[in-house]
């Protein structure tokens, strides 16, 4: 059974949020648990989640006014800034500060580097473009160009996975609940992203001008997420798997705590909604090797720690 959050002993009344949803995925696990479990309400604040599937469109959704707060990658306010020096968007609150992605091939490949990928027939994500990004520094670090690689760019994920176990490609680039299905059908992770270190993966998103006008109802979501962290690294596989579940119907619950257990020990989640500067100086700098950015625009300048007091 799910426990829910406590309530706090003082709730000031509170304006309700709107949190945009950037798309459906496990690794998502820290905002959905914190949801489901009624943490933000046990902090005073109402929160309505609003369903999403194209990535690209959270940030749109918090200009536009239809949302206060969004989730989603550092990588989007990395490309609003280069562009527009005078973007209001700030990122906080970070909750996934781990690449959720990993490298999966056909049959065992203990020895695995990255610089093995030369001459293969390799599959990388088309639905989103941080984890190439990111891949690519990786690939740069042992030794290989990662433009000299002959890459099948254009095929989704779940056509990639096809694709491997008909054995139409030899590796392919995916997150879970991809990877635990693929080991099922024979296929093994050559390599964990998760493993270069920490990395901006997903935070909290708004603008300066509702940083401001909501401070205390996002003060009380950073509370919230901050006890759904806790929670989160205290708890057994199976109970958050079975917490979430009502947000993935289409998955078992053992697909879900399968998942969980992978990304456990890589270090994913953070301890806390702090978002410190490594892993946006990580995401920035490769962002920045791969010409996705033409400037840096910093983590001082796109970070908003102030509520976390």
């Amino acid at each position: 059974m799910v426990q829910p959050a406590r309530r706090s002993r003082k709730v000031e009344k509170m304006r309700p949020i709107r949190l945009q949803e950037t798309f459906r995925a496990v690794f998502y696990v820290p905002f959905y648990a914190a949801i489901l479990r009624g943490a933000y309400a046990a902090e005073g604040v109402e929160v309505t989640l609003l369903d999403g599937s194209e990535p690209a469109h959270a940030k749109d959704s918090v200009l536009q006014g239809r949302a206060e707060v969004a989730w989603g990658g550092p990588m989007r306010m990395m490309l609003a800034h280069d562009a527009d020096p005078d973007c209001p968007l700030r990122n906080f609150g970070a909750a996934v500060l781990g690449d959720p992605f990993f490298l999966v091939g056909r049959g065992p490949r203990p020895d695995f580097r990255l610089r093995d990928l030369a001459g293969l027939r390799f599959a990388t994500v088309s639905e989103v473009p941080t984890p190439w990004w990111a891949l690519q520094e990786d690939i740069r670090q042992d030794g290989l160009d990662p433009e000299s690689l002959s890459r099948h760019t254009t095929g989704t994920m779940q056509q990639n996975a096809e694709a491997l176990v008909a054995g139409e490609l030899d590796v392919i680039q995916v997150f879970e609940p991809f990877v635990s299905r693929l080991e099922d059908q024979g296929c093994q992770v050559w390599h964990a992203a998760a493993s270069r270190g920490p990395t901006a993966y997903t935070t909290f998103m708004s603008t300066t001008a509702n940083l401001r006008e909501y401070a205390p109802e996002f003060r009380a979501m950073l509370k919230g997420l901050g006890k759904t962290l806790e929670w989160l690294h205290a708890t057994p596989d199976a109970e958050v798997a079975a917490t979430v579940k009502p947000l993935f119907p289409e998955l078992d619950v053992s697909l879900i705590e399968r998942a969980i257990a992978r990304y456990r020990p890589l270090k994913i989640w953070t301890p806390t909604p702090y978002f410190p500067a490594e892993p946006w100086e990580k995401l920035e700098h490769a962002m920045f090797t791969a010409g996705a950015i033409k400037r840096k625009p910093g983590w001082a300048h796109c970070v908003d720690n102030s509520l976390m007091a």
